[in-house]
C-alpha cells in the first residue's frame, strides 16, 4: 500500500475520532445541564407550593382560632388547601404530605372547638404554644425535602 494512502487514512481516522469525541462531550454536557435545569425547576415549583400552602393554612388557622363555627366562606379555602395537598402528593416527600395532612386536620378541628384568647394559648409561661406553631414540623419536612432532592 502506498504511504500516501496510509497518511490520508490516518488523517481521516483522526478527524472522525476527534469529531465523535467532541460530539460526545457536547452531548454529555448538554444532558447534565438539562438535568440540572429540571432539578432547579422542580425545587422552585415545590418552594412556591410550600410557601402558598403555609400562607393559606396560616390564615385559615388564624380564622379558626377566633371563630366558633365553620361557614361556607371557609369551605372554598379548604378546597384550595386540599388542591395544594394533592399537588404535594405528586411532587413532595411522604414526610411533607403527612405533615400537611396534620395541619389540615388541626385547622378543621379548631373550627369546631370554642375560640380562645391569646392568654389561653400562651398560658402563664408566656411561651409560644405548640398548638399555635402548627407549621413547625411541616416547615422542617419541607426544608429536608428541598435539601435532599433539589440541591445539586
Amino acid at each position: 500500500m502506498d504511504t500516501a494512502y496510509i497518511s490520508a487514512i490516518a488523517a481521516l481516522s483522526g478527524s472522525v475520532i476527534g469529531g465523535l469525541t467532541s460530539l460526545a462531550a457536547s452531548w454529555v454536557s448538554q444532558n447534565a445541564q438539562a438535568r440540572t435545569q429540571l432539578l432547579l425547576e422542580s425545587k422552585s415549583r415545590r418552594q412556591e407550593l410550600y410557601k402558598a400552602f403555609i400562607e393559606e393554612a396560616s390564615k385559615l388557622y388564624g380564622d379558626a382560632l377566633v371563630t366558633d363555627s365553620a361557614d361556607n366562606a371557609n369551605i372554598s379555602k379548604f378546597v384550595g388547601l386540599y388542591t395544594m395537598l394533592s399537588q404535594m402528593r405528586i411532587l413532595s416527600s411522604q414526610a411533607v404530605i403527612e405533615n400537611a395532612e396534620k395541619i389540615l386536620e388541626a385547622i378543621a378541628k379548631e373550627y369546631f372547638d370554642p375560640h380562645r384568647t391569646l392568654h389561653d394559648m400562651f398560658g402563664k409561661s408566656h411561651e409560644l404554644s405548640q398548638e399555635l406553631d402548627i407549621m413547625r414540623r411541616f416547615s422542617e419536612a419541607c426544608r429536608e425535602d428541598l435539601r435532599g432532592r433539589g440541591s445539586t
